[in-house]
């Protein structure tokens, strides 16, 4: 079996990285950071790959993913797990850092999408999965252009998965609260300056809990997949809140306030 991985140099893509390896799957490890990409490889094995990959390149995204599955004869997982945030008051962020949250945590995953989607096809099975995040099934204040992306990545894996079905081929979208890895202490991108940017670790925390450890949120990624789990929500109490955000919305959005009202005043 195989797998191609996109963002697998760090965070959530290094430890599936790890994971599909352990499996006996041969992996290609896909990063804009190739030597992130070939450390990672390296511990993964002899049977696992990497490349340097900027997923905001449909050209290139489509070349890798159509080698990789050339060369192995088959494509049975793709991993969409790439992405950035980008946190801020929603007035205080410039356009061109929406424009680049958008190219990189949604377009980023459709490339990957149109890319492995016509093989898996073709083969007649494979799967698909897109890390979403929490973030794209409730409100996210001061993460308004993550919310954006991440909604919208949930909306494409969803609707996808009923096309796909009944050709083979499954879809399932990863939606985690905050997760221990370098993107939850990570400033925004250096060219954009958004003074209002929250403290994403002391915010998060409030919203949803202490972060997750990365290696059971894999490990629980793993489990629902083998399962063909459609939204994998994780860990436990982002599955209660997300019940709660459809039971109780007025209630999900008032400890939303005032989590957003404590952290406006930390950051003063």
């Amino acid at each position: 079996m195989t797998a191609f991985v996109t963002g697998g140099g760090s965070g959530i893509g290094k430890a599936l990285s790890f994971a599909l390896s352990a499996r006996g799957i041969t992996v290609c490890v896909s990063d804009l950071n190739l030597n992130a990409a070939q450390a990672v490889a390296v511990e993964c094995g002899p049977r696992a790959t990497a490349i340097a990959l900027d997923v905001c390149d449909a050209d290139a995204v489509k070349v890798g993913i159509e080698n990789f599955a050339a060369g192995n004869g088959r494509l049975d997982y793709i991993f969409n797990n790439a992405g950035i945030g980008i946190a801020g008051e929603a007035n205080d962020i410039p356009l061109d850092a929406w424009r680049r949250i958008v190219d990189i945590n949604l377009y980023g995953v459709l490339h990957g999408v149109l890319a492995a989607y016509p093989i898996m096809l073709k083969q007649g099975y494979g799967h698909i999965v897109n890390t979403a995040s929490l973030a794209g099934l409730g409100p996210a204040p001061l993460f308004a252009p993550y919310a954006l992306t991440k909604h919208a990545v949930v909306g494409l894996s969803t609707s996808l998965r009923i096309e796909a079905a009944s050709k083979g081929v499954r879809v399932s979208v990863v939606c985690p609260a905050a997760v221990e890895t370098p993107l939850l202490d990570s400033d925004n991108p250096a060219e954009f300056k958004i003074g209002s940017a929250p403290d994403s670790r002391r915010f998060l925390t409030a919203l949803a809990g202490p972060p997750y450890s990365v290696e059971k949120c894999v490990q629980e990624i793993m489990e629902a997949v083998d399962k063909n789990k459609s939204v994998i929500v994780l860990p436990a109490r982002a599955r209660m809140a997300w019940r709660m955000g459809r039971w109780f919305p007025a209630l999900v959005e008032m400890l939303s306030r005032s989590a957003l009202a404590n952290e406006r005043k930390a950051i003063k």
